[in-house]
């Protein structure tokens, strides 16, 4: 058992501030050797991975999405805070016996975003579990193959953009059935996990430290294969989401034709440009299916206002999102819950817009 007395605060805040610069600099040697050092004076490896290697991650995030980083800058840093972890583990005070179970630690289907289970498959190991880390984006039919071969005691299953939440559902319905309790995390489960227990997860943890606590508690029960009995989502019964899924393509693709008499500055955009605008309403409507999918407005607001923000750091003029809004709305109008979605989240960006214009005048 590790018994290194964590550092104080400052001493991890200075450390992040230090891996910081490295990071963003693209200096995967003196990143390493810092974290290195931090660990041959003592520093609690559970510490380096999560108050420092993961507030730089979370900063690399924010740094995108202010348009302070480009999405080059933004996958090198990453790659750099991964070969780090991956040194740590090699380090001599990570290297723990396994005195509990078996944990598999996975990221959704279509989730790439693996930094985040990986914090948590390395915590784990100092924690004395015997771990699984199976990577970004599993398939959930190679999750249960996995699981039939190695018995794992629980699956942590992680996910931070809430587009993945269908498959997410899928994977642990998959898990549940056959008698293997799940324990879920990450920014898609929304605030306080409430997708997680929409979406029936046994266990739903804030962070790795608080997963890895929970489980040390004690074995998670094993769900019965019967458990899960009726329809868990009724509201999916009308159709929608499936619809909306269905003719994704067909509806980015009316959205875009309409916003060129809608949105007239759009006439003068570049070839780029409109690509972008063209993936832009791509994942308007994959969010649209997601709120569908859980029959969430606010979902579908809070990544409207997002978008609002990045756009806007991108030089992007975000009053085109009101008419690409009533333009979808008009395109499914016949879908009652697709068009309150989608005037709640107008309501949003407009009422936004007449604030700012009143204060400026």
């Amino acid at each position: 058992m590790n018994t290194t007395v964590p550092p104080r605060l400052s001493s991890l805040e200075q450390l992040a501030d230090h891996l910081w610069n490295s990071v963003s600099a693209g200096e995967e040697r003196s990143a390493t050797e810092l974290v290195l050092g931090a660990l041959d004076e003592g520093t609690d490896p559970e510490s380096v991975l999560l108050d420092v290697i993961a507030a730089v991650q979370g900063k690399v995030g924010e740094e995108w999405a202010a348009n302070r980083f480009s999405v080059a800058q933004e996958h090198a840093a990453t790659a750099i805070n991964e070969r780090v972890i991956t040194s740590l583990g090699d380090h001599p005070s990570t290297r723990t016996t396994v005195t509990r179970g078996r944990i598999t630690v996975a990221c959704v289907d279509g989730e790439w975003h693996a930094l985040p289970a990986r914090l948590l498959a390395e915590v784990l190991k100092l924690r004395g579990w015997r771990v699984d880390y199976l990577g970004a984006q599993l398939p959930t039919p190679h999750l249960i193959a996995h699981l039939h071969t190695v018995g794992a005691d629980a699956v942590a299953l992680s996910g931070s953009v809430a587009t993945r939440l269908p498959a997410a559902h899928a994977a642990i319905a998959a898990c549940q059935a056959i008698g293997v309790p799940v324990l879920v995390g990450g920014a898609a489960f929304g605030p306080a996990g409430r997708y997680a227990r929409l979406l029936g997860a046994d266990v739903w943890a804030p962070d790795a430290r608080g997963a890895a606590d929970h489980l040390a508690r004690g074995p998670l029960p094993r769900p019965r294969p019967d458990h899960r009995q009726g329809d868990d989502l009724p509201h999916l019964a009308d159709q929608e989401y499936t619809l909306v899924t269905r003719n994704r393509d067909a509806l980015v693709r009316a959205v875009f034709a309409g916003l060129d008499s809608a949105f007239p500055a759009m006439r003068r955009y570049s070839e780029l440009q409109r690509e972008r605008t063209a993936e832009d309403l791509a994942s308007i409507v994959e969010f649209l299916a997601t709120a569908l999918y859980l029959d969430d407005e606010e979902l579908f607001a809070g990544f409207i206002t997002w978008t609002e923000h990045v756009l806007t750091s991108r030089g992007v003029p975000a009053q085109s999102l009101p008419p690409a809004l009533r333009l979808l709305s008009l395109e499914l109008q016949d879908f009652p819950r697709a068009t309150r979605i989608l005037r709640t989240a107008t309501q949003a960006v407009t009422s936004r817009h007449s604030t700012e214009s009143g204060n400026t005048a």
